[in-house]
């Protein structure tokens, strides 16, 4: 027995080592998912929209061109609320997300149809649509995945369509980093997925949220890569 102290910051660079190993991507094992870069989230007139996040678009097409062109799956999901659904993701979360009143206050902290669907949802083009922004469209055949929760696999078929193609490894990017993000990546890691969170390419409201994120997933969930490394790898 001894009580020399552990060096721990030789374990933990050991351990970061073999983590970036284990999680390497490359065609035919992963996939890049964007989170929530939506309208209602990004457009200048949106009840939630902040300017830091529209920076984040061009990091996220770099990505979405390298992984296209190596026929890496692309996989966007899309937070969505429902008056059919009155979960806690509305009140008291998320007032945005409940139907605006006639005559009533709107913007951030007032009922605002924000990424609200069916009765009373935005008309198309409107500033709080839950659609995935124009600059990182879809391309047709591409699945589009709509969650009613932070955690983007549950209740969705997230699942069944990584596993369709075979994917062990996520590419995550998008916002926001400390909610849906954060739950979808958790949820990724709990289903034994290796995932990469990609620092520069996703953003939270509070930057001191981000990189606590950062640095709790990188202890234990995720391997933490910039945009820039993560293309080299993969294109």
């Amino acid at each position: 027995m001894t009580d020399r102290a552990p060096d721990l910051e030789a374990i933990r660079a050991a351990k970061l080592q073999r983590i970036d190993e284990s999680h390497r991507c490359a065609p035919g094992n992963c996939a890049l998912l964007v989170i929530d870069m939506q309208h209602g989230f990004l457009d200048e007139d949106a009840s939630l929209s902040l300017p830091k996040w529209r920076a984040l678009i061009p990091n996220i097409q770099k990505l979405i061109s390298a992984a296209r062109a190596r026929s890496i799956p692309v996989i966007f999901t899309e937070f969505v609320y429902s008056s059919a659904i009155p979960c806690l993701r509305g009140d008291p979360f998320g007032m945005e997300h409940l139907p605006a009143v006639d005559g009533e206050p709107t913007g951030f902290g007032f009922p605002s149809n924000n990424c609200l669907i069916g009765l009373g949802a935005p008309a198309a083009g409107d500033a709080e649509s839950a659609a995935t922004v124009d600059e990182l469209q879809p391309e047709p055949g591409e699945l589009v995945v709509q969650g009613h929760t932070y955690d983007k696999f549950h209740g969705t078929h997230l699942d069944l369509g990584l596993r369709s193609h075979r994917v062990d490894r996520l590419i995550l990017t998008g916002i926001t980093t400390d909610v849906c993000v954060n739950a979808t990546l958790i949820a990724g890691s709990t289903r034994n997925y290796r995932v990469t969170a990609v620092s520069d390419a996703m953003g939270a409201v509070h930057d001191h949220h981000h990189e606590a994120c950062l640095t709790i997933w990188e202890n234990k969930f995720a391997r933490i890569k910039t945009t820039d490394e993560v293309h080299a790898e993969i294109a």
